[in-house]
């Protein structure tokens, strides 16, 4: 009997080192977005004033432009990720994309509200505190799903639409990232947002991309340090536990030029949605890449933008 308490006390001495050493070597606690601003928000960044937030910004391109381009990321992504088409985009077009509430270095919404009717009024805010009456809107994933709803509430602001693996139906995921999956544990979370395992990061990067070969060091950095901006872990888990209602039948009653933009090797959102959006927007465009993942203007920018310049017709 002594024996086996013995072995049983040192198999828990055990377990507790390993957990302790575990913690230890992913401590990451938060870190101030003045911390982060001198590597992630170079010029062309600013920061505007809405709704209680500062919201990390960047407007390029022709101030002349009647309807310039507005781009908004998905979940736990940042305005970066539309790096590439803004780069060709504003060489003819306004282009302007920020950090959505949650995400990046524009950081938690102050009344912790993730609902899309949230972020649909947060993007008018933004756009009314540039003075942007209307604007061509584009939205990856969760920012898709806000694109559309923006376009429902404010159809007279929305001149046309471009939605790139954009959420909005019921669908299941053959593979969902291990951030998110983690996220979505409510006992996980004094954890999670005291330590943040490298490797956690690059293998949900990894899981998005149609090629995981494209995912490099410098990427891995972005989503990390994102990730860490304070306050973001702790908004990411609320975000995940918040209920949105489906509502499809919105999306039908669309009534604008659409562009649907989809990677064949999306594995959150499967192109069965693109095939819907494609049905129930009248006249709607769709363009599907078999090789590419869930953030096709992120993996090849150049392809991608190509046809958002023929949509129009620039």
């Amino acid at each position: 009997m002594k024996l086996l308490l013995k072995s049983l006390a040192l198999l828990l001495a055990a377990v507790v080192f390993f957990v302790v050493a575990g913690v230890v070597a992913t401590w990451a606690p938060d870190k101030p977005v003045d911390e982060l601003k001198a590597r992630w928000a170079r010029a062309p960044s600013q920061f505007v004033p809405v709704q209680g937030l500062q919201v990390h910004l960047r407007d390029e391109g022709p101030r002349d432009d009647p309807e310039p381009i507005v781009l908004l990321h998905g979940t736990s992504a940042s305005l970066h990720t539309w790096e590439g088409w803004a780069r060709d985009l504003s060489r003819t077009r306004r282009v302007i994309r920020f950090d959505l509430p949650g995400f990046a270095l524009t950081g938690p919404h102050p009344k912790d509200d993730y609902s899309i009717d949230a972020y649909v009024r947060f993007v008018a805010g933004v756009m009314d505190a540039l003075g942007v009456q209307r604007f061509v809107l584009g939205g990856n994933s969760l920012g898709g799903q806000i694109a559309w709803a923006t376009a429902h509430a404010h159809p007279q602001r929305v001149t046309r639409l471009v939605l790139v693996d954009a959420a909005g139906y019921p669908f299941e995921p053959s593979s969902v990232p291990i951030g998110f999956r983690l996220a979505r544990i409510p006992a996980l979370a004094p954890v999670l947002q005291r330590t943040l395992p490298r490797g956690v990061v690059e293998g949900s990067v990894r899981n998005v991309y149609g090629d995981p070969s494209k995912v490099t060091p410098e990427l891995v950095d972005l989503y990390y340090d994102m990730t860490l901006r304070e306050g973001n872990r702790r908004a990411l888990g609320l975000r995940m536990a918040q209920r949105w209602a489906v509502q499809p039948e919105r999306i039908a009653q669309l009534k604008l030029p659409t562009l649907v933009l989809w990677g064949g090797q999306d594995r959150l959102i499967p192109p069965d949605s693109a095939q819907r959006f494609a049905k129930d927007i009248a006249g709607a465009r769709l363009v599907v890449w078999n090789e590419l993942g869930h953030v096709p203007q992120e993996e090849d920018p150049a392809r991608t933008v190509a046809e958002v310049r023929r949509f129009l017709g620039i």
